[in-house]
């Protein structure tokens, strides 16, 4: 009886998650990608609305599969149990798509900056007098 409750709410919740963590790196991460791409707006777009995209399809695809049914849901708690389990399973694949997002956008950025250890002058110092 509940378990329709059960599926309704976990998808609501799980899609509303996925909308706030794309929204959130697509905000955040565009600033970051354009730091990072050195003011290149195109580029830093590009690759930010890559990363939300595919932010979306993993979790997605993650979502979809645990609709099975459960008949022996048949008590409120044994299905608010299911609930938080699928979505406990939700925020974790979230946050390792957007850890993983994130480490890439700071090897990017590592990249596109000189690194003084590499003997590489980052500014010409002012002539002594």
């Amino acid at each position: 009886m509940y378990i329709i409750g059960c599926y309704v709410s976990y998808l609501l919740i799980s899609l509303a998650l996925t909308v706030w963590v794309a929204r959130t790196l697509h905000k955040n991460g565009r600033v970051f990608l354009v730091d990072a791409f050195r003011g290149n707006f195109e580029l830093a777009d590009s690759v930010i609305h890559l990363s939300v995209v595919s932010l979306c399809l993993v979790n997605i695809g993650c979502v979809l599969p645990p609709l099975r049914m459960y008949p022996n849901r048949d008590t409120l708690w044994a299905t608010v149990e299911l609930v938080s389990e699928k979505i406990g399973l939700v925020l974790l694949v979230l946050g390792i798509t957007l850890f993983f997002n994130l480490f890439l956008f700071s090897r990017v950025r590592k990249r596109s900056r000189p690194d003084s250890s590499r003997g590489v002058v980052l500014a010409n110092p002012a002539p002594r007098a």
